[in-house]
């Protein structure tokens, strides 16, 4: 048996009696389970096909190989041949396929079976959670694996597109203009959605708008249009009624009491995560990613972190007092005291099979762990994943929400309060502003900014209808509208998770087929997206917000018109699904596929527009001798050598974690040797040796040993080569 993962290989062998270990494998009596680590086969590289693709020229493109063929990933290959000598066994009759139930987890298997030349017979473990009941029933109901044939076309269909179009397109233009430039179906149209946003900010004038707010029986009344709207763009208009109103009564028209209910967000997929992460404690996507995986590989208190699901299934629901037990560390120990007392019960605000796929929303393991063990980024995202399951299975805030509208000569006016009577989740929240660890909610979308949001009282006087109510004085706001604020990660993985509105097409089908695909790239691979748009400088940060460099908007002049779109994926993903139902054949997909390759190559070789280095630095590069480019990386500056042939790059500086004592912002380390010191917006300069001479005498802040390891890790990432011809990052391109 092939699960795609050790722990869901594990978890399997653990309900089928495999106690016996191996390496890379258990056994019991009737089974051998072994595991991929992801993918352990990938297509192979363009190099592998002959001496025509190891240099990098426009003659030799576009590249067809007649049949694209799979090679063995190196760092791996070590797990692939435990995985085919399980196959190989004489006692192993038949093989089962228990990757995750999708497209992508069929690719897995069916290619480390194809390289391996298995012939057995196979089925197929379909399932969606790894629970003990969840795994006995899939055995029950095993599929044949040929039922599973098409999905593993389609699969094969979108590898073999990507791997085309992306580095043919990619070759074609860091030839055509000699610069490291890379495009593909999923990172370009990701760089024309900033592009957009900046465009929007660019032609953006703002308006002014005013509002006016009068006092009456002690409380402030805020006035409201015809329209319901509570600004207007002439200040006369809000002058006259200014004066209108002074020292004037009104009558109370009516006086609306609700009882309302606010129930607690859903539970969280990666994607939500990220998102949060990023606006709480300002991770990036890859680093939430990355402690996520610590918290599920080593520590396994956390489930499978890349699912795009905010569902469990009901086989869970059972689990989940074990859960709450583990969790009882921190601040949420009373929180679970409470859930344990009474019998703990799954909803369809959190429970619903139909909505799970391949794997169920994030919550905790039944595995405890004392918080100390943490680092404090593993012990955030932790903490952000316990409070959300917690809160799903607490009730429902219950609140009192009163709205009174008064008439004073001719104008209305409305004050509006709310009596919280049971906090029910919202018990979750209060705690975590306790520990400064909760913002509120941004707006779904921060494009316009109209004017200040409604005060809302939390103790309000009782109104009746009829009552009298003496205004006095007015008080006018002045503001002006606001234009979109620029991308932050958060924002941007929401824009790809749902890049509909982006999209110029007017096919209703294809937003359909986006939407329900998941957008731009997956819940697992949107952050590595970002991140090579960063270690390619193609975007840069400016505080938490991110912006095109120079670099990303020239490679969406240059790059073929159809790579800029999200339209691409769409139309691709309606073709995959019709291939994966049988409605579509393989051979004909590919056949447009490399149609349109040869397309792009052309259009690229023909056009005559250029690329320009508006970074180029008067040193030169110690290696080749040419000018050397200076970029802003994600996280500090560093020098590039402008040949993509080179490849030679330099750190000249990196953002800390380090904190000024002026201002108290990240801090950059800049310099070599004994002459690196940490320097501050603000002015401030300090030598790194002094810095760990202030810290050592205060008894806190970074010691000696973290120094050394950051110094090594930017050693480390300026030996990384930054284009490497691309052929290992951009031969290996899942998106």
């Amino acid at each position: 048996m092939i699960a795609e993962k050790p722990s869901v290989g594990r978890d399997i062998a653990k309900v089928l009696g495999c106690s016996k270990a191996g390496n890379g494998f258990m056994e019991g009596k009737d089974y051998v389970v072994t595991w991929a680590l992801g993918h352990l086969v990938e297509l192979s590289d363009p190099e592998s096909y002959g001496e025509q693709w190891k240099t990098w020229n426009m003659e030799t493109l576009p590249m067809m190989p007649q049949k694209l063929e799979i090679q063995v990933i190196k760092k791996t290959g070590k797990q692939y041949q435990t995985v085919k000598t399980q196959m190989y066994r004489k006692d192993v009759g038949q093989i089962i396929i228990a990757t995750d139930a999708g497209r992508e987890g069929e690719l897995v298997a069916r290619w480390i079976i194809q390289k391996a030349g298995v012939k057995k017979p196979m089925k197929r473990l379909w399932i969606s959670s790894v629970t003990d009941k969840a795994i006995r029933q899939g055995f029950a109901h095993l599929k044949d694996a040929g039922e599973y044939q098409k999905l593993y076309e389609a699969a094969v269909a979108r590898a073999e597109a990507d791997w085309l179009v992306g580095l043919n397109a990619t070759r074609a233009l860091t030839v055509k203009h000699n610069a490291q430039l890379s495009c593909g179906r999923v990172q370009t149209p990701t760089l024309a959605i900033i592009a957009g946003r900046e465009a929007q900010i660019r032609g953006f004038k703002p308006q002014p708008y005013y509002s006016l707010k009068v006092k009456g029986n002690g409380i402030w009344f805020q006035w409201r249009s015809g329209q319901n709207h509570t600004t207007t763009d002439s200040r006369e208009e809000i002058a006259r009624i200014s004066d209108k109103v002074r020292n004037s009564s009104g009558v109370v028209e009516d006086v609306k009491k609700k009882q309302q209910k606010s129930y607690a967000p859903l539970l969280y997929d990666l994607t939500s995560l990220q998102q949060d992460a990023n606006r709480l404690y300002g991770f990036s996507a890859k680093q939430t990613l990355d402690y996520m995986q610590r918290l599920y590989e080593h520590y396994k208190v956390v489930t499978y972190p890349r699912t795009d699901s905010r569902y469990l299934t009901q086989d869970l629901v059972e689990t989940l007092p074990e859960r709450i037990r583990a969790c009882r560390g921190g601040i949420y120990g009373p929180v679970c005291a409470k859930l344990l007392k009474s019998s703990v019960k799954g909803n369809k605000s959190f429970v619903d099979d139909k909505k799970v796929s391949d794997h169920h929303a994030i919550i905790p393991t039944e595995q405890g762990i004392s918080l100390s063990e943490l680092e404090y980024g593993e012990r955030k995202i932790y903490e952000l994943v316990v409070s959300r399951f917690l809160a799903v299975l607490l009730p429902p805030c219950e609140y009192e929400q009163t709205e009174v509208t008064v008439l004073c000569q001719g104008e209305r006016f409305t004050a509006r309060g709310k009596i919280v009577r049971h906090p029910g989740w919202q018990e979750i929240r209060s705690l975590q502003k306790e520990e400064g660890a909760f913002q509120d909610e941004p707006e779904e979308d921060e494009l316009w900014d109209k004017g200040r949001k409604e005060e809302v009282l939390e103790q309000m006087p009782e109104f009746s209808r009829g009552q009298k109510i003496l205004f006095g004085e007015g008080s006018i706001s002045e503001g002006k509208t606001k234009p979109p604020l620029p991308f932050t990660e958060a924002t941007l993985l929401a824009a790809m998770e749902n890049p509909v509105k982006y999209m110029e097409s007017a096919d209703k089908s294809l937003k359909k087929t986006l939407g329900e695909t998941g957008g731009l790239g997956t819940v697992a691979t949107r952050a590595d997206i970002i991140e090579k748009l960063f270690h390619s400088f193609m975007l840069e940060k400016r505080d938490q917000y991110i912006h095109l460099t120079s670099k990303g908007r020239q490679v969406l002049e240059l790059a073929p018109r159809g790579l800029t779109s999200p339209e691409l994926t769409a139309k691709w993903e309606q073709e995959l699904s019709d291939i994966a139902c049988g409605r579509a054949k393989k051979k004909d997909f590919e056949a447009k596929i490399r149609s349109y390759t040869a397309d792009i190559v052309k259009d690229i070789a023909a056009s005559s527009k250029t690329y320009r280095h508006d970074n180029l630095t008067g040193k030169k590069c110690p290696e080749c001798g040419k000018l050397m480019l200076e970029v802003n990386h994600k996280n500090g500056r560093m020098l590039v050598c402008q040949d993509r042939e080179c490849g030679y790059r330099k750190t000249l500086s990196k953002i800390t974690n380090a904190r000024c004592p002026q201002c108290h912002k990240k801090m950059e380390l800049i310099g070599d040797g004994e002459q690196r010191r940490f320097t501050c917006a603000c002015g401030y300069r300090e030598k790194l040796s002094a810095f760990e001479k202030r810290k050592k005498e205060s008894g806190g802040g970074v010691s000696k040993k973290d120094v050394n390891r950051y110094m090594n890790k930017m050693r480390q990432e300026a030996k990384e080569p930054v284009n490497n011809a691309f052929a290992d990052a951009l031969a290996k391109i899942k998106l």
